[in-house]
């Protein structure tokens, strides 16, 4: 039987296909006897292992589910999607995952929409952006419109989380592209406000030294009501899961919301704009 060397090292997806390998064999199962489990052949397992053929979320979920690695930091699905997302700052791939399941989200932005609330075109023209700049290509450009869409698409599951947002004036005073995708954006916005499960505020510029966080932050609370943050530096996110750490941002949270416009007044001043 030829058995090929994996060099995980060499790049993601082969640290991926070594990975599932080694839980494959520790478990003395053949390509086959996994394939059957997962609902794939073996010759659709052994690409996967040797890197021949990427791996899907499908894929990933099955292999979560079979090898009892689901919901776990190891779990094959953040891993399909760091290597998807390589893009991505370092954190930031663990949160989405984590967003996922949240059954409550609290986030506060400046400068631009936050990537939940973007429109397709509104994300586009950001991506575009980054592109002409030089900061990333134009593949991880599509990565990041698609994972705007995927992250939008996720808060439509059943039961819905409890979502409570806050944006900096800045960001719906900032114009991101035409007219067209502002104003897209902007009744996107509205109609979100209206939704049952969803709180948006509006922090005005004059609430000066009243806005209790400078920069931007999201709070989660998850199904077993643990509480984790994330918040991104120019070169990193960072994922704090320590209550220490977490339960004063949310206090300061709570603080800039009592603070800030209404739900009613900020859909007002977002509909005059």
């Amino acid at each position: 039987m030829n058995r090929k060397d994996l060099v995980p090292e060499s790049s993601p997806q082969a640290a991926y296909g070594a990975r599932l390998r080694g839980l494959r064999e520790s478990r003395q199962w053949t390509q086959e006897e996994l394939g059957d489990r997962m609902g794939y052949s073996s010759t659709h397992i052994s690409s996967v292992e040797t890197g021949r053929k990427l791996s899907t979320l499908r894929f990933s979920r099955s292999a979560d589910r079979v090898l009892g690695t689901e919901h776990t930091a190891d779990s094959f699905e953040r891993e399909w999607r760091e290597v998807r997302h390589g893009s991505l700052l370092e954190g930031s791939p663990e949160y989405i995952d984590c967003e996922r399941r949240a059954s409550e989200i609290r986030l506060f932005e400046i400068g631009i929409i936050p990537g939940l609330l973007q429109t397709p075109e509104y994300a586009r023209e950001l991506a575009r952006s980054a592109v002409n700049r030089g900061a990333i290509g134009a593949e991880q450009a599509e990565e990041r419109v698609s994972l705007v869409a995927e992250r939008r698409a996720a808060l439509e599951r059943t039961p819905a989380p409890l979502i409570s947002v806050v944006l900096d004036e800045s960001c719906i005073r900032r114009p991101i592209g035409e007219p067209a995708v502002m104003a897209a954006q902007l009744a996107y916005l509205v109609e979100f406000a209206q939704r049952p499960h969803t709180v948006l505020q509006v922090a005005p510029f004059e609430m000066g030294v009243r806005r209790t966080l400078n920069l931007p932050l999201y709070i989660l609370t998850m199904a077993d009501r643990s509480l984790m943050s994330y918040a991104e530096s120019a070169l990193r996110g960072n994922v704090e899961r320590d209550n220490g750490s977490v339960v004063p941002l949310l206090a300061a949270y709570h603080q800039l919301q009592a603070e800030a416009l209404s739900q009613a007044a900020s859909v007002a001043a977002i509909r005059q704009l």
